[in-house]
């Protein structure tokens, strides 16, 4: 079909359409190109269209594909047309280009057969090296021998070069947009691209100099990005030349040949010809820069760096390396100078030195370009590259393995030594990628030397597109948009690690006041706590001296654990609480010799500490009753809950060694307490699990191990007490767990829901029994919430029959009577979630067969009490509400909450548990799960009621976590809701987002609940 009988067609067909919904932003313009000579029948290539729809800019690919197809001859043109829509490699690789570069496609329609460049058959064309490079380039300035190879006629070596090097960039930027190489490979192969070009550069200038090359070895060191293996598409390439004169020549007249043989180098690269020119070749950060030889001998270098070198000139030797020229030269410049380079940091002013070159450089950029900058401002690239180079030179003195000049590959080190925490690592590491990726696609545009984002939206949204999977955000609605958060997010988390990782050497001085050696003022050092975050920096210079003021080997070792110390307590929402509360441990367990030690050599332990310290109150005041809880931060699997199994039997060991009732739950209790500083450690520490999901179940689970096994072993203790004063108990007990705690979700703060069901032994008068059980459970339930300086754990048995008026623990006969005769619809619905968890085991399995047929019935839920249940839950909505709480936050009974989403799926076990066995389950995610997987419940509202639940419930966990008591509700303070913000994932100064993504997600539940509660589908 032709394109005029396809505008002909109907609207849904119309070509245009296609083009838009592929892209196109011109699709008058992409018809008629299709429709051109070069292009026409391509149309009609559904894989051609879908493969330009997935470019950067559509437009721009068919552009150029229709320039290169009318460039070529008519065979060859066959030859392309039938390739790309027969070889999906080909064409992704091509049009990714074309999509991309204006300037590639001006490269190919002057070269059209440069297209062969993109067709790879073997594993050097995916990932060459600087072998292949070479190879390629000395092919087409020299040739392979006669006839192979070489410059066409009439093109100088020079052009040759510089076609040549087009040739490979092309290739190198064909493997980058389709995802054949990552970030670190394709600055890696720009590097070895440059290495190449820049001796095949002095190749030619050794072929038209010969008398120079006679007389002199010159090397030439790649330094910058070039000399890291971290080269973008267009930049300087910074170099430093070194030469040694060869025997029989003087000095002097070696080092004046290298200087032509540099000179000549240098003019090869960098001037332009009608081929264009390659990058220029910086030879500025020599000694003395521009001032100063363009070519020295080594020990020239190395008189200069010894005796005249300022700090940033060690700092950019970082990167030095040999790229071209004598190797053996390069090797002894480099063996020669690395030494000098880590005894840099010992200089005078070393670190104010470094930062204040970081300064000026953020001081020097117009005011017009600050917002735009990608790489000098703040939050850009240099922030990371500046406070890697920073950490390596002061740690890099002792530790080897921090000595690359890549800056990932540094990254990666330092975070491997512990010198930067692996979530700052991976931040940095993902911010950097993202950072130097938006940089090289800006620089493809046009092969521009450039650094700054584009202010045209078009060139934005083709940037966007480019970017996709790198950006964690939708594009397809406001790709622009997205580019713009995504790259807002980066910058201030970098700027954020930055202040937090290039200064944390001054820590060190803060670390040793007052005693003056580092030469900060105490105003300096409470302007940098300041900046830090801490909220009153006196108190915390105030603790810093209290820890690390004086000669003995414990200040010594509080202040190399300080500075980073600082540094944990400074990522938290709390950082003065965190001090504080190191302070505290650290003057409850200083003089016990493993607790400092552990600190030093673990640095997870003094990382999981400061976290742990920071994160709010609960945990620190468990740990402050009990310091020596601190061992179990430096076991790698200290931090894992016990089971059920492993407590009971702590529990009723130490029980059985108790001189009394009070005294052995008392010994339980201690247990429980440390056993809740282990969950909730592992928990701040996001060891519970690998998602949201995940760590809230693993941790009701604990939570629910450890209460049940308290309870057994209270239950022992307090039944051996009444033994011991009135001769063998007449009555078997049983615990049934209810509520949360019978589906195993209990959260820190939860009471423990029970009923206590009896069952006088075979000879026993059911009177002496009652009074037997009552007396026991009475006693359980007042020793377990009796003040202490342990944490209490109240028994709730407000669920019983007849509540508080009813006895406090019946028979199970009388338990089978009530539930006979006066069971109502509610209590059926709370039997949902009982579950024998301590006492007899058999009574409690005979209770459990007991109540299933109440809380599964065969015939479903009655009318009447389905309209009993809704008329209870709208009760609750509308009057146990906290006056002046906000429903669309209250996590408990509030919109879309833990009320909405347990009562619709109570209701359907209600309806559907004798016929479905998946939904007799107490746990409301499983059953859940189970009504999903049945049907009666859609994918997606069981989806969205999930995820409502498992925030809710994660929202009070934290808010417990954070102030020390239980809450239904957001902190009003904004501290305490920073640090509920950082538990559940979300960055500093996002605590507004957290609230925002919670109304959002439990009103969706909530309209679940409408549809499936009180709709057709709960009648």
């Amino acid at each position: 079909m032709g394109v005029e009988e396809q505008r002909s067609g109907s609207r849904v067909s119309r070509p245009e359409t296609r083009l838009v919904r592929r892209g196109f932003t011109d699709p008058d313009g992409a018809l008629r190109l299709l429709a051109g000579p070069a292009l026409n029948g391509l149309a009609a290539e559904s894989v051609l269209l879908d493969a330009l729809g997935a470019t950067a800019d559509p437009d721009l690919a068919l552009l150029g594909l229709a320039r290169l197809l009318e460039a070529l001859d008519e065979a060859e043109r066959r030859t392309l047309r039938d390739t790309l829509t027969t070889a999906k490699p080909l064409r992704d690789r091509l049009l990714g280009v074309l999509g991309a570069s204006t300037a590639l496609g001006d490269h190919l329609a002057r070269h059209p057969r440069d297209w062969h460049a993109l067709v790879t058959f073997e594993l050097r064309d995916m990932h060459p090296g600087p072998e292949d490079f070479l190879r390629a380039l000395h092919h087409s300035v020299w040739g392979a021998g006669p006839g192979e190879g070489g410059p066409p006629p009439g093109v100088s070596r020079p052009d040759a070069l510089r076609v040549a090097y087009r040739r490979c960039l092309l290739a190198i930027a064909a493997r980058d947009l389709t995802g054949t190489t990552e970030l670190a490979q394709t600055a890696a192969e720009l590097a070895d691209l440059a290495g190449a070009t820049l001796q095949t550069a002095l190749d030619i200038a050794t072929e038209q100099d010969q008398d120079a090359a006679a007389a002199c070895q010159l090397a030439v060191i790649g330094m910058g990005k070039c000399g890291g293996r971290e080269l973008n598409y267009v930049s300087d390439v910074d170099v430093i030349f070194v030469a040694e004169p060869r025997e029989g020549v003087s000095e002097q007249a070696a080092v004046q040949a290298a200087t032509r043989l540099a000179a000549h180098l240098m003019r090869l690269c960098s001037d332009a010809t009608g081929e264009g020119t390659i990058w220029p070749v910086d030879a500025n950060l020599r000694p003395e820069g521009r001032n100063g030889p363009l070519v020295r001998t080594l020990a020239s270098h190395l008189a200069y760096y010894q005796r005249w070198a300022k700090t940033w000139e060690f700092q950019a030797l970082l990167k030095a390396r040999p790229v071209a020229g004598d190797t053996e030269l390069g090797a002894a410049y480099t063996e020669a100078l690395g030494p000098l380079v880590w005894q840099a940091a010992a200089r005078e002013n070393f670190v104010a030195d470094v930062q204040q070159m970081r300064r000026r450089v953020i001081d020097s950029i117009p005011a017009t370009e600050v917002d735009r900058q990608l790489k000098l401002g703040p939050g850009g690239l240099r922030d990371v590259e500046f406070s890697v180079q920073l950490l390596q030179l002061v740690h890099g003195r002792a530790d080897t393995a921090l000595r690359s000049g890549n800056t990932l590959e540094a990254l990666a080190a330092l975070s491997a030594g512990g010198y930067v925490g692996r979530a700052d690592a991976a931040s940095l590491d993902a911010a950097y990628r993202f950072l130097r990726t938006l940089e090289h696609h800006i620089q493809l545009h046009r092969l521009r030397r450039t650094h700054l984002m584009p202010k045209d939206a078009a060139d934005q949204r083709r940037l966007a597109r480019s970017l996709a999977p790198l950006i964690n955000d939708d594009t397809r609605a406001d790709p622009v948009a997205a580019l713009q958060r995504e790259w807002k997010r980066h910058a201030v988390e970098v700027r954020r690690l930055h202040e937090k990782l290039f200064y944390r050497p001054l820590l060190d001085a803060v670390a040793e006041l007052p005693a003056g050696a580092a030469g900060l003022s105490p105003q300096a050092a409470r302007a940098r706590l300041e900046a830090l975050g801490y909220a009153d920096p006196a108190a915390a210079l105030r603790h810093i001296s209290a820890l690390a003021s004086g000669v003995s080997r414990k200040a010594a070792i509080q202040r190399t654990l300080l500075p980073v110390m600082l540094g944990w307590f400074a990522d938290s929402a709390d950082p003065d609480a965190g001090l504080l509360n190191f302070r505290q441990v650290s003057d409850a367990l200083g003089r016990t010799p493993w607790y400092l030690r552990l600190l030093r050599d673990e640095s997870a332990a003094a990382e999981h500490l400061a976290r742990v310290l920071s994160g709010g109150r609960l945990a620190p005041d468990l740990l402050l009753r009990a310091p020596e809880a601190v061992a179990m931060l430096g076991d790698p699997q200290g931090l894992e809950p016990r089971g059920r199994a492993a407590l009971e039997q702590e529990i009723l060991a130490a029980v059985g060694r108790a001189p009394g009732p009070a005294a052995a739950v008392a010994a339980a209790r201690a247990v429980r307490r440390r056993e809740l500083f282990r969950t909730a450690a592992a928990d701040l520490l996001g060891r519970l699990g690998d998602g949201p999901g995940q760590a809230l179940d693993a941790a009701g689970e604990a939570l629910t191990a450890l209460n049940a096994a308290t309870l057994q072993g209270a239950l022992r203790a307090c039944v051996a007490g009444w033994e011991a004063a009135n001769g063998e108990l007449p009555t078997r007990i049983a615990v049934i767990a209810m509520g949360r705690f019978g589906g195993h979700e209990l959260g820190y703060g939860s009471d423990a829901d029970v009923l206590l069901v009896h069952e006088p032994l075979l000879g026993s008068l059911e009177e002496d029994a009652a009074r037997a059980a009552h007396a026991v459970c009475n006693e359980l339930r007042t020793l377990l919430a009796a003040p202490s300086t342990e944490p209490p754990l109240l028994v709730d048995a407000d669920l019983r029959p007849e509540g508080r008026q009813g006895p406090l623990v019946r028979t199970l006969v009388s338990y089978a009577a009530y539930y006979r005769r006066w069971s109502k619809a509610w209590e059926s619905q709370a039997l949902l979630r009982a579950d024998p968890v301590a006492g007899d085991p058999e009574l409690g399995e005979r209770f459990r067969r007991l109540i299933d047929p109440l809380r599964y019935p065969g015939t479903g839920v009655p009318e009447r009490d389905l309209v009993e249940i809704r008329r209870i839950k709208a009760r609750i909505e509308s009057e146990r509400l906290p006056r002046g709480a906000d429903p669309t936050t209250h996590t408990k009974i509030g919109r879309g909450g833990l009320a909405d989403v347990e009562w619709t799926v109570q209701l359907l076990q209600l309806q559907h548990g004798h016929e479905l066995p998946a939904l007799r389950t107490t746990r409301t995610r499983a059953a859940l799960a189970a009504a999903a997987e049945a049907g009666l419940v859609p994918a997606q509202d069981a989806a969205v009621l999930d995820a409502a639940w498992v925030l809710a419930s994660r929202v009070r966990a934290a808010v417990m976590l954070v102030r020390g008591r239980a809450g239904d509700s957001f902190p009003a303070d904004a501290r305490e809701l920073a640090g509920v913000a950082r538990y559940l994932g979300y960055g500093a100064g996002h605590s507004g987002e957290l609230v925002d993504d919670y109304r959002r997600i439990t009103r969706r539940a909530r309209a679940a609940v409408e549809k499936l509660f009180y709709g057709p589908a709960g009648a």
